[in-house]
């Protein structure tokens, strides 16, 4: 256990960021997994929905900082190239 004050503040606020990480990141892959099911199920209509929503939650994790702005453009790529295979 830090000793200094400013360590110790420096543990609540790092405990602090990692939990709001953490869920941001939790939000993400629940996104991807809503888009993947309506994939396998070959709803489009419901993947493009799912797709929406997907792009919406990362661009907050990226305007956040949780994720880069390329791995953002990555991931989204990567799931529209998906969903566009649908037909």
């Amino acid at each position: 256990m830090a000793n200094i004050k400013s360590a110790k503040k420096r543990i609540l606020v790092n405990a602090k960021k990692a939990a709001r990480n953490k869920a941001v990141r939790s939000g993400v892959k629940t996104a991807v997994k809503k888009v993947d099911a309506a994939v396998l199920a070959g709803d489009k209509a419901q993947a493009i929905k799912a797709l929406d929503a997907l792009k919406s939650e990362m661009g907050r994790a990226t305007t956040k900082g949780v994720y880069k702005k390329n791995t953002n453009a990555r991931k989204i790529a990567r799931m529209s190239k998906k969903v566009d295979a649908l037909d």
